[in-house]
Order: C-alpha cells, then sequence, then structure tokens
C-alpha cells in the first residue's frame, strides 16, 4: 500500500454531490453531454452496448437508456470486453488516480470500442483560484488548496496512449460564463458538487476576512464595465478506440511511393550543409 494520501476525500465528494442533487445546477454536464452527442454523431458506427461513468446517472439515463450508467469510484462495475462504447463524463479530474481510470475503461471495451472522456482542464476557475490564494496570502500569510488540480490537454492526452488506447485524441473548448457577484458563482458551484473535496483541504469554515478579501480582488481583475464577474471553464474531451486489426496503421517510414513535392506540384529545394 503507498503511504502517499489520496488528493480526493471521496466521502466529502459524496457528500457535496448528494447535497447537489436536491438543487443541481448542472449547466456544464448539459455541455459534455451535447459535446458527446455531437461526436457520436460523426462517427460512422453504431453502438448497441453503451456504459456512462457519471456522478449524475439522471441526466445521461434519459439520452442513454439503454446504457450501464454507473458511479465514477475508485474502482469502476465495468465488465472486462463488454461495451463498445464507454463515455466518461465530467469525473475525471476528482479521480485519484486518472490514468489507472482509463485503464479500467480500455479494458472493458471489446476490440475498435470507443471510449469518450470529458473532463475540466486546467484553465478551469483560474479567476476564483488567484484571488482565493492572494487574498488568503495577504490575510493568513499562507495557501491552503481550494481548488483541484486539473490537468492540461497535453497531459490528459497523454494518458490515454499510457491507458493503451489507439488513435488517441484530445481538444479543448472554452467556455466563458459570467455572474453578478463571486458569491453567484460559488453557489453555482456547490449545485454542482464541485466545492473543496481535496483530502489537503482545511477542515474548518474560511474566515470571513479571506471570502471578502478574495471576492473584492476577484471584481477588480475580472469584472467588466457593469461590474459582472467571468468565471473560465476549460472543457477537455478525450477519444480514444480500443485496439483492433481493423483500424488504419501508420505506415512504416521510408516507404512513401510518392514524394512529397510531386503531391504539392512544387520544387524541392535542398538544404545547405
Amino acid at each position: 500500500m503507498s503511504d502517499i494520501p489520496a488528493l480526493t476525500d471521496r466521502l466529502a465528494l459524496a457528500r457535496h454531490r448528494d447535497r447537489a442533487r436536491k438543487s443541481p445546477a448542472l449547466f456544464l454536464h448539459q455541455e459534455a453531454l451535447a459535446d458527446v452527442q455531437d461526436r457520436l454523431a460523426l462517427v460512422n458506427k453504431s453502438f448497441t452496448a453503451p456504459a456512462v461513468v457519471t456522478p449524475f446517472p439522471d441526466l445521461w439515463r434519459d439520452t442513454f437508456p439503454q446504457a450501464h450508467v454507473i458511479a465514477d469510484e475508485d474502482v469502476l462495475d465495468l465488465g472486462e470486453n463488454t461495451h463498445d462504447l464507454i463515455i466518461h463524463a465530467m469525473a475525471l479530474h476528482w479521480a485519484n488516480d486518472p490514468v489507472g481510470q482509463l485503464i479500467q475503461c480500455r479494458r472493458a471495451l471489446r476490440p475498435d470500442g470507443l471510449l469518450l472522456v470529458v473532463a475540466l482542464g486546467g484553465q478551469t476557475l483560474h479567476e476564483l483560484r488567484a484571488a482565493l490564494g492572494q487574498a488568503e496570502i495577504e490575510i493568513t500569510g499562507g495557501l491552503s488548496p481550494r481548488i483541484a488540480p486539473m490537468g492540461e490537454i497535453r497531459d490528459l492526452g497523454a494518458l490515454l496512449q499510457r491507458a493503451g488506447l489507439a488513435l488517441p485524441v484530445a481538444d479543448s473548448a472554452i467556455l466563458k460564463t459570467s455572474y453578478a457577484t463571486p458569491l453567484h458563482l460559488m453557489h453555482d458551484l456547490r449545485a454542482m458538487g464541485e466545492t473543496n473535496a481535496l483530502t489537503a483541504r482545511l477542515r474548518h469554515p474560511t474566515r470571513r476576512t479571506v471570502l471578502l478579501r478574495a471576492m473584492e480582488l476577484y471584481a477588480e481583475a475580472y469584472a467588466d464595465e457593469t461590474g459582472r464577474i467571468f468565471a473560465t471553464f476549460e472543457m477537455i474531451t478525450l477519444t480514444g478506440w480500443a485496439p483492433d486489426s481493423s483500424q488504419p496503421k501508420p505506415l512504416r517510414p521510408g516507404s512513401a511511393a510518392q514524394r512529397l513535392a510531386d503531391a504539392l506540384n512544387t520544387v524541392e529545394t535542398p538544404l545547405k550543409d
């Protein structure tokens, strides 16, 4: 067993999500669902055994009524070689072992099965992170973990290859939202179940002076002319396929039958040594 503490306190995360389900604000999950639907519409293949990994199953069951919908636990409830499509929806940023999550999905895919992952990326809430950090340093002289670290697109894309998936693709989209005040943003985060569940978080309420100073800093740096503040969410989508002999393979270097210059109808100019 590792002595390294888990990044995420799964019990705290479960409590936050249970609270959020009473009055949810799931616009990010709805964006993820729309993105998945658009991508699947472009895939020239029918899927008959889908699975969805999500903390909010009702939203996804309405669209994928035949899917095996499961929670994003450390050990996923997925049988080996049982699904031709797995959607990992808006949960990878809370995983204690992101690579392990993808490997479990890879093992559960049939040959030529598709994995679609939608997760929050590193630019998410950078404004709130900066304001809270500066306020806490000013008032307490220290800095505590408040917002979960989220992977950059290059790092997350590399996880697909580490998990043994073929034809890996990673891309991102920036979603800019606006709120009347930072408190309204924090209310939405609470209603998404996305409040602080880090194992190393402070175990007592944040001092009022820190919150007030953070709101001042946020409004000073990230407000428009009307006084509304901006918040950034980066949505990263990862796609990869379970390897299969039917998939295209890269050509062996040096095996080309035609010069690139001929294909482009141009003149090839040798470089000087």
